[in-house]
């Protein structure tokens, strides 16, 4: 008699095995998770591939009917040999399990047998080297730095990942192995004041906890001793000269390279077994191909061995020193009771075969008279319960609306739990399992789980969630251009005074006996200029042509001012033009959405993930511009996966809320089939009709849409060029948006143009072209920037390499054992198959596809969707995957003939993978060096550069400098900016249209009031002793000097406070200058001095001083106060104490404003 799995239990006899057969889809993980229930003990599910673990722990948590608890014990995603290191959070979550195991006594366990095979460091190393903290606690700092640095964590200036310490001051910030948050230990004296939980992103607070466990960072020890050790052994085990040997010389010179897991046994004499880690010997559930691919595994360990083995600058230890071998394996796991998972259907005589079936092919089909047929007929005929399965909550409605046009009508779940326990015969829930299968009704009610890929062919899997996200933090795009963080030592900046130069560092001088930190420049001639940190407003990135060709300007010479002189006749003619279009553009006037505001928070509490402070930004100005009655014209900038396409989503719903048509327009058929499904999802609760306009439609289709959005029938409408032909008729166009701006050419932007002069104009990009940045820069358009990524997200690994079959076949092959995909490009179509018969030979294993433009449509639309279902795990494709596909399980990509990309066009297809949270790689595919254009080296060594997220922006900047800023309205103007720099141009060009605005005549060349001189002799700076990082002091004083009011200087000084510690006095005195400096603006002082012997207040021609209280002041203590002359106040008193200097002068201006 076939069993239930829901009834399924383990065999109880020591040594005995069991064959489970007959468990089709996902009811493995419910015969799983009933048996590991009623077992008293642990019970380890071994896997044969990272993805595979993968997929059952999540069936296993969603099929869940009681709670169990569950661990996953994961793969370092690396390949033996590998030079670099696990990622840091992997590590974590592989030392958090070891360590929870050492206490666990019921539960799964469940590991892919690379884990498995690894050798691991003894059981009591985790225990030994984990400690608590708790408030009230005496903590010694030395002692806590030297017993973070032994458990493997690196001193960083801010912590933002796993693994990672800073110490500043009195104020500790900790990221334990293992913790789902960083911590921040306040110090008061040597007790632990408070322990504060902070948001990795914006670095500020967010709550307060009692006590924290540290985990070891790494899995072998860092200690002095230790690392002595590791040496002494490395010395004795390889007999190679030493100093060849870079990874040995780093670690003498106290720095921890990349990839000592590889040498785990030498830090470790007796290593351990994953079994070891447990009180009492597990139930063993193996599943089908374990063995086998633990001897794979051997197999290509040994080849990668024999390849390094006799490298004498990186020595490798023997595969069996790293690796337990196949057959020790199986005589560890021999004496545990043991269950084998076949393959369902394989025969065998003594299985305990189970009464589950394969899911039943329900598609529902497109076209015919019974599109439902086949799951009408499973309906009438199969009695028992029926649980509909939805990968989405946006599916879910699709598929409820879907059935019920059927006559079918099912109840909704939250949860297989909840179904399991109701007495509902057809049921739907949010459910992304793997598989379906139906357990047939034999006497008993029978249940099956069918899922989207039954019903529809295919699937859109849920993005990995992005952890909450906090902070108000904004970024001002122009501030991106102007900062001064990723300033490097050589790199050309300009004053606007004294023109470019190029900054040396920070350095610290003494004026008048008190400290005061410049930055210092150096000219040509070698001439040096050091400019006060007060005055950083002056100095802004040269943004312009080749740093390394950047015109070096002579102090005290007319060469800047000629320079100046010229740039400056061509912007009053480029001012004139965009006045003109400014003027057009004002005086035509759009429509200004209503918005409704209780009906927009319900649809955006649809998004499953807390906005990012950058994005809520990017959204409340969309729906700004929306409000207002000018026409929107904005260009929304953010990286791949940063959420763009929610900005659309919400302005696409206002719109239709007002009574507007949306057109949404992409460049590729592929991008639009995307959005489409977007759309779909998210408006799926919603009276909201999305439709398609691409080759994947029939004619007949695509005249029914047309006919559709002429009449009003269509809300929203998706397509590619097709959507800007001229038979296109909309009923009321009201809002237009542009995915991929740069992707479309000069005529389609043309016919855009006479849209926007319609209707209003949404524009997504990731690497804005550089005349779009151009026009934003200059207010033309109006720019948002979403620099912030979603929490978790790792940079991608950028390599660029010439062609070497050697590290191609590694990298597919690393991306292929942790169960991702590869997209191999390739961009030649009439050789793309032979290149896919030579990455099929690297990789004899992928299963491989290709794809390519010049494709028929529903082939290509198959190839996709099948690799997107990962039934292909590598793709050989064209540029046809550069805009906007989102592969979620796509990791690695690998660029053939990268030298012909351009920059935006790498970065693109760079996005294409590391869409969620494993460490992604980009290889790019070069040329020999000398074949390579100088060009091509430049923006190759940009995109190498640039791994961080949020990069896209700043590449767009880098793309000015190597294409030169081009022409702005058709006027040649690239020389001049190279002169002067792109920021000093765009602000001359700001001052000529207000100018102008005014009825005035610009005078650009003459010095324009340059902010606020006030010295009160005080020292007054961020003391290194406080803060030793430069770059962040840079930032920091870059911040002071350009804050707007006090309030911001308010919230600057807590977060400095919540970061580094209590400021000391000089960085009071800092904050307090800002402030008065702030106040002086308002009144229109242009200097102030005052010392101890008195001082002077030096007024503008226009001062906005209050004239009667300035009289009123020098009639009341003349003794104290004189003029002289018409712009020049005297202070006359003597003030030794500084504090009453700041009292004083803080009274002074707040008598003087008339406001």
């Amino acid at each position: 008699m076939k069993l239930d799995p829901g009834q399924a239990r383990f065999p109880q006899a020591a040594g005995s095995t069991a064959v489970w057969n007959g468990l089709h889809g996902s009811s493995n993980a419910l015969a799983l998770h009933c048996s590991a229930r009623a077992h008293t003990g642990i019970t380890l599910v071994v896997t044969r591939s990272s993805h595979q673990a993968h997929m059952l722990a999540r069936d296993l948590e969603l099929l869940a009917v009681d709670p169990l608890q569950l661990w996953l014990f994961p793969d370092h995603e690396t390949l033996p040999y590998d030079p670099f290191s696990p990622h840091p959070d992997i590590v974590a979550d592989r030392l958090k399990t070891l360590a929870s195991l050492a206490a666990a006594d019921h539960g799964i366990l469940l590991s892919p047998v690379s884990s498995l095979v690894q050798r691991l460091p003894p059981a009591d190393y985790i225990l030994q080297r984990s400690f608590e903290l708790a408030t009230g606690q005496t903590l010694s700092i030395d002692a806590f730095r030297r017993r973070l640095q032994h458990a493997g964590y690196e001193s960083t200036e801010q912590v933002y990942q796993s693994g990672q310490y800073a110490i500043r001051g009195s104020v500790i910030d900790v990221y334990p192995s293992g913790s789902p948050d960083p911590y921040r230990l306040d110090l008061f004296d040597e007790e632990i004041e408070t322990i504060r939980v902070f948001d990795p992103e914006s670095q500020r607070s967010t709550g307060l906890i009692e006590r924290i466990a540290l985990l070891p960072a790494r899995e072998f020890p860092c200690d002095d001793a230790a690392l002595e050790a590791f040496r002494r052994a490395f010395r004795l085990r390889f007999d190679v000269d030493m100093r060849h040997v870079n990874l040995y010389q780093d670690l003498r010179d106290g720095v921890l390279p990349q990839g000592l897991e590889q040498y785990l046994p030498l830090f470790h004499p007796q290593t351990s077994f994953l079994l070891d880690y447990l009180r009492e010997r597990p139930l063993l559930v193996v599943q089908q191909g374990v063995y086998e691919a633990a001897d794979e595994l051997a197999r290509r360990t040994g080849e990668r061995w024999e390849q390094r083995r006799y490298d004498v600058e990186r020595p490798v230890l023997d595969p069996n020193e790293l690796f337990f071998e196949p057959q020790e394996l199986r005589a560890r796991l021999g004496a545990c009771v043991t269950v084998r998972l076949p393959e369902p259907g394989t025969a065998s005589d003594d299985a305990i075969e189970f009464a589950s079936e394969p899911p039943p092919d329900l598609h529902i089909h497109e076209r015919g008279r019974e599109p439902a047929a086949a799951l009408l007929t499973f309906l009438e005929k199969f009695r028992g319960r029926v649980l509909f399965a939805a990968d989405t909550t946006g599916r879910r409605e699709v598929l409820r609306s879907t059935l019920a046009a059927f006559g079918v009508q099912p109840e909704p779940f939250d949860s297989f739990a909840e179904f399991r326990r109701a007495p509902a015969r057809l049921g739907l829930a949010v459910l992304p399992i793997e598989e379906g299968f139906v357990l047939p009704d034999d006497g008993e009610p029978g249940l099956a789980l069918i899922t989207e890929a039954q019903l529809f062919g295919g699937r859109s899997r849920p993005k990995a969630a992005r952890g909450a996200q906090r902070g108000d933090s904004e970024r001002d795009p122009e501030s991106i251009i102007r900062n001064l963080t990723d300033l490097a030592a050589g790199a050309p900046v300009v004053h606007e005074d004294h023109g470019v130069g190029r900054y040396i560092g920070l350095q610290t001088l003494e004026i008048d006996g008190r400290p005061a930190e410049f930055l210092m420049l150096e000219y040509a001639d070698s001439d040096k200029l050091y400019v006060p940190v007060s005055s950083l407003h002056l100095v802004s990135r040269y943004t312009g042509s080749d740093p390394a060709a950047a015109p070096l300007h002579r102090l005290g010479s007319r060469q800047w001012e000629k320079a100046k002189r010229k740039a400056a006749q061509q912007v009053r003619d480029v001012a004139a033009e965009l006045l003109d279009l400014y003027a057009r553009r004002l005086a035509r006037e759009g429509f200004a959405f209503p918005v409704d505001r209780k009906l927009y928070a319900e649809f955006t509490s649809g998004f499953p993930y807390e906005e990012t402070p950058d994005q809520q930004t990017a959204i409340d100005a969309v729906l700004s511009d929306l409000e207002s009655v000018m026409p929107m014209d904005r260009v929304v900038c953010g990286d791949v996966g940063f959420g763009k396409t929610e900005v659309a989503l919400r302005a696409a719903f206002i719109a239709v809320q007002a009574g507007r048509q949306v057109a949404l327009l992409v460049p590729t058929t592929l991008l639009a089939q995307q959005h489409f499904s977007t759309f779909s999802d998210r408006l799926a609760d919603w009276p909201i009709r999305v439709e398609l306009l691409s080759r994947f439609r029939t004619g007949r289709e695509t005249t029914a849409v047309l006919e559709r959005l002429a009449t009003g029938g269509v809300d929203i409408v998706i397509g590619t060029h097709r959507l800007i032909q001229k038979d296109i008729r909309f009923k009321q166009l009201g809002l237009v948006i542009i995915d991929e701006e740069q992707r479309f050419g000069v005529q389609q932007k043309e016919r855009l143009k006479q849209l926007r002069a319609e209707v209003d104009l949404l524009t997504l990009t990731a690497t804005p072209i550089p005349r779009t940045l151009n026009m934003a820069m200059a207010g033309i358009r109006d720019l948002s920037i979403i620099a912030t990524p979603p929490a978790r997200r790792m940079a991608v690994k950028t390599l660029i390499t010439e062609w070497d079959r050697a590290l191609l076949r590694e990298a597919l092959l690393r991306e292929l054992q942790r169960g991702g995909q590869v997209f191999f490009l390739h961009n030649e179509v009439r050789s793309i198959e032979r290149m896919a018969r030579e990455v099929q030979e690297l990789a004899p294993q992928a299963r491989l596809a290709v794809a390519h433009g010049q494709m028929p449509e529903r082939q290509l639309e198959k190839v996709m969707l099948d690799f997107y279902q990962q039934r292909y795990n590598v793709l050989v494709c064209s540029t046809i995957i550069e805009s906007g596909i989102d592969v979620p399980t796509a990791n690695t990509i690998i660029i053939n003939r990268a030298d012909r990309f351009g920059l935006a066009q790498l970065h693109q297809l760079r996005g294409r993978v590391g869409r969620s949270h494993p460490r992604a790689y980009a290889y790019l595919v070069v040329p020999e060096r000398r074949s390579r254009t100088a060009d091509a080296r430049k923006r190759l060594e940009a995109i190498a550069s640039l791994e961080e997220l949020g990069a896209g922006f700043t590449l767009a900047t880098h793309d000015l400098e190597i294409r030169g800023a081009g022409e702005l309205l058709g006027v040649e103007q690239s020389g001049q900016i190279n002169q002067v720099g792109f920021s000093l141009y765009s602000d001359m060009l700001a001052r000529a249209v207000e100018a102008m605005q005014n009825g005035q005549e610009p005078d650009l060349v003459a010095p324009v009031h340059r902010g606020i001189d006030i010295e009160l002799h005080v020292p007054a700076l961020i003391p290194e002793t406080y803060l030793a990082d430069v770059q962040a002091r840079l930032t920091l004083y870059k911040r002071i000097a350009s804050a707007r009011d006090a309030a911001g200087l308010r919230e600057l000084q807590v977060e400095m406070i919540d970061r580094f510690g209590l400021l000391p006095e000089a960085t009071r005195n800092l904050f307090a200058i800002a402030e008065l400096r702030l106040r002086a603006e308002r009144i229109g002082v242009s200097r102030l001095d005052f010392g101890p012997q008195g001082g002077r207040v030096e007024f503008l021609e226009q001062a906005r001083a209050d004239p009667k209280a300035l009289i009123g002041l020098i009639q009341e203590s003349g003794r104290a106060y004189r003029m002289d002359g018409p712009q020049v106040l005297r202070i006359l008193e003597l003030r030794e104490n500084a504090a009453e200097r700041f009292e004083e002068t803080a009274a002074l201006l707040d008598r003087l404003n008339s406001e």
